[in-house]
Order: C-alpha cells, then sequence, then structure tokens
C-alpha cells in the first residue's frame, strides 16, 4: 500500500482531493504514509482519527494535509477544520459522501482486503488490532473523475 501510495504521488499537485475507502487495516493510512514519504512531507504521517487532520509540509511542494472523517457525522462538519483545499493536496479517510461538492475533481480509490472467511490461517479481525494482522493482499480500484483526472495515467 505504501508503493501505491508513493506511485500515486508523483501525479499529484496541490488543489487534488484524493478519498480513501476501505474497511479498519485496509492499509489507508499506510497508503498515505507512502504518499507522504514520496512528497517529502514532514513530521510522521499517521492516523488523524483523534485529531481529525493533520497538515504535513513537504521539503518542495504543496502541504499534505491528511483527514480522517470516520468520526465526522455531516460534512458540514469538515468546514469547521477550515483546510486548505486549492493550495494542499488533501487526503481523506472514510471521506465518501463527505467531501461531495468539495471539487470538481476527486481521486477515489476504494481499498478491500480478506477477512479470513474461514480459510486457513484465517485471522478475525473483530478480535485483533488491524495492524497485527499480516499483510494479504488486496484488491484496489482508483477513480478519477472530473477535469482534473482526464486523460492522466495512473
Amino acid at each position: 500500500m505504501g508503493a501505491l501510495g508513493a506511485r500515486i504521488a508523483a501525479v499529484l499537485r496541490a488543489g487534488d482531493l484524493v478519498v480513501l475507502t476501505g474497511p479498519l487495516g485496509a492499509g489507508k493510512t499506510t497508503m498515505t504514509r507512502g504518499l507522504g514519504s514520496a512528497l517529502g512531507a514532514r513530521g510522521q504521517v499517521s492516523s488523524p482519527t483523534f485529531v481529525l487532520a493533520r497538515t504535513h509540509p513537504t521539503t518542495a511542494g504543496p502541504d499534505l494535509v491528511h483527514v480522517d472523517a470516520y468520526r465526522l457525522s455531516d460534512p458540514v462538519e469538515l468546514d469547521d477544520l477550515d483546510l486548505d483545499w486549492d493550495g494542499s493536496i488533501v487526503v481523506v479517510e472514510w471521506g465518501r459522501g463527505m467531501v461531495d461538492g468539495v471539487s470538481d475533481s476527486v481521486l477515489d480509490v476504494e481499498i478491500a482486503r480478506p477477512t479470513g472467511g474461514g480459510a486457513e490461517g484465517a485471522v478475525d479481525l473483530d478480535d485483533v488490532d488491524p495492524d497485527d494482522v499480516p499483510d494479504e493482499p488486496r484488491r484496489v480500484i482508483v477513480t478519477g473523475t472530473g477535469p482534473r483526472w482526464q486523460g492522466v495515467t495512473l
């Protein structure tokens, strides 16, 4: 997931909005960490669950703003965060349905991961911390919508 984040970072610029969707432990924060590393983000890129948003200045280029919308109950609450939508690269975990109307162009990343299903060695994710689960393959669908993403190859 980190390598995918780095690959996506190569095409990002100020004003880009990236929405990450997937279950707990799917790799949303790991992907953002890889993206931040490739952008030269300062500070540890970790889940902003409790602070809701973190801004990471980068060594060159726009800031990386990492948002966790999991605890937000209404899209209006995003306004209270006073984010620099136009001058930063904004990555929003759990953002689907929360950032509608913020931008006419969105890079939507949907991550699916297996959760066991009774297979040998499967782990019931309800019983453990998702970060303690061994790496499993993910299925990722990246969809760019709006004029910004027309003609961009990822």
